[in-house]
């Protein structure tokens, strides 16, 4: 006795799929396929694991180092909050140049921080300057330059021993003129004087060794000064120069 509902065999669920190629085998159903495509797989390679990486440099500290680089110093008296983030992270200041072969030192004392070639600099074989460093411009000072750095040097250090560490110093115009004359003499100008010592200031604010002259004639030394030469050459530039004057201007005899 025939059942009334006919069940289709399998010949007939091939014939209603999409027509194959005959040199093809059948395909098998969904689950025998995911089955056989997960049996068949090649193993794939795990996620690696997250790598430990160091800290990303906060902004503030960015910021500041930025500007330390771009200036070549930082002051307190300027830039407080630039200076005190790298005063206090100074070691991580450190790690951060030294790729560059550069290093930070900070003066607290005078508030003031400035960028130095490290001691592990070994300059290229092929430069004849042992000094040289690829990222620091070096620039000579004229005779005069080296003159006027030498006084305000001098006279830097007289009003530190006077008021004490970090108070700022200032000058004016006037006081100045006086104290080079004395080794370069006087032009016979006062306005040709006055016009000599504005463009050697000029020069050493490049340097970071004065402000700029404001409109009532002064300017203030800053700290980098101890920081830019060394003392015994100015004392012996100085010492030098105020012999030469002696000699090229010597004191007339008195009458008996």
């Amino acid at each position: 006795m025939s059942s009334s509902a006919h069940t289709p065999d399998i010949f007939d669920q091939w014939a209603s799929q999409t027509p194959v190629d005959p040199k093809e085998p059948p395909t098998p159903d969904g689950h025998a396929q995911a089955a056989m495509d997960s049996d068949n797989a090649p193993p794939q390679p795990s996620a690696p694991a997250t790598s430990h990486t160091a800290s990303p440099t906060p902004t503030s500290l960015r910021r500041a180092v930025q500007e330390l680089l771009r200036q070549g110093l930082l002051e307190r008296t300027l830039k407080k909050p630039l200076f005190q983030q790298v005063a206090t992270d100074t070691e991580r200041v450190n790690a951060l140049l030294e790729p560059l072969d550069l290093q930070v030192k900070v003066d607290d004392a005078r508030g003031l921080a400035f960028v130095a070639v490290a001691a592990s600099h070994q300059p290229d074989d092929s430069e004849d300057d042992e000094w040289t460093h690829p990222l620091v411009r070096r620039q000579r000072l004229t005779l005069e330059q080296s003159l006027l750095l030498a006084i305000l040097w001098r006279e830097f250090l007289q009003r530190e021993q006077e008021h004490g560490l970090g108070v700022p110093v200032q000058l004016a115009l006037d006081g100045l003129l006086p104290q080079l004359e004395i080794y370069l003499g006087h032009t016979g100008s006062d306005m040709q004087e006055r016009k000599r010592l504005l463009n050697l200031l000029d020069n050493l604010h490049d340097h970071g060794v004065v402000s700029k002259v404001d409109a009532q004639d002064n300017f203030t030394i800053r700290p980098m000064i101890v920081h830019l030469a060394n003392p015994e050459n100015l004392q012996a530039l100085l010492q030098r120069l105020r012999e030469l004057s002696a000699s090229s201007h010597p004191v007339p005899e008195q009458p008996e």
